[in-house]
């Protein structure tokens, strides 16, 4: 049997299958595979902010390939990035394989992609660091909820398209706020 490998990006996946050899298949996720829904806030506010996350659109076939490569796998790790995102993704595919299949994917954290480094990282495997993915998704909650409500104030009164988040929000803010002060010196 061989191992499973999962990572996001394709070329990181090609470049690992060469270091890692035929024992190991490598698959790519190209980014995140769940997401709050596209067109509906995806957020219960009603139920204590819990986000209701959806497969992202087009990434189906993807996911079943890596439920079954993962149910032909003796042990399967998950490379994703070693960020808030990654580990969020990391979460999501962990959740995903564990809907097919009776196996507790490993984390790997990759620095550098050198041969010495990779299988130093599947040796000190560990588990999804659940802070970091609890990080990431009130991250996306709140930008979600900021983005829905201030968004549409956007669109009306500056330009349709623009959008609003939890960073640019509090920015916007200060420049009226400083405009608002030049206006008065004036």
């Amino acid at each position: 049997m061989k191992k499973l490998l999962v990572v996001e990006s394709p070329t990181k996946a090609r470049t690992l299958k060469r270091l890692l050899g035929k024992d190991f298949e490598v698959l790519a996720t190209k980014g995140h595979i769940m997401d709050l829904p596209v067109k509906k806030l995806g957020v219960d506010i009603e139920h204590g902010f819990a986000p209701r996350y959806v497969l992202v659109k087009g990434k189906a076939k993807l996911v079943k390939e890596i439920q079954q490569a993962a149910a032909k796998s003796n042990d399967v790790f998950i490379g994703s990035d070693p960020d808030r995102e990654g580990e969020a993704i990391a979460y999501h595919i962990a959740q995903k394989i564990k809907e097919k299949v009776d196996i507790e994917p490993h984390r790997v954290l990759f620095y550098e992609i050198t041969r010495e480094e990779v299988l130093r990282a599947l040796r000190e495997s560990n588990s999804i660091d659940m802070k970091k993915v609890s990080a990431q998704m009130a991250r996306r909650i709140l930008d979600r909820l900021v983005g829905y409500q201030v968004s549409p104030l956007l669109w009306k009164s500056i330009h349709r398209g623009l959008s609003a988040g939890r960073v640019q929000t509090p920015v916007l803010g200060w420049i009226i706020e400083r405009c608002r002060e030049a206006r008065k010196k004036k």
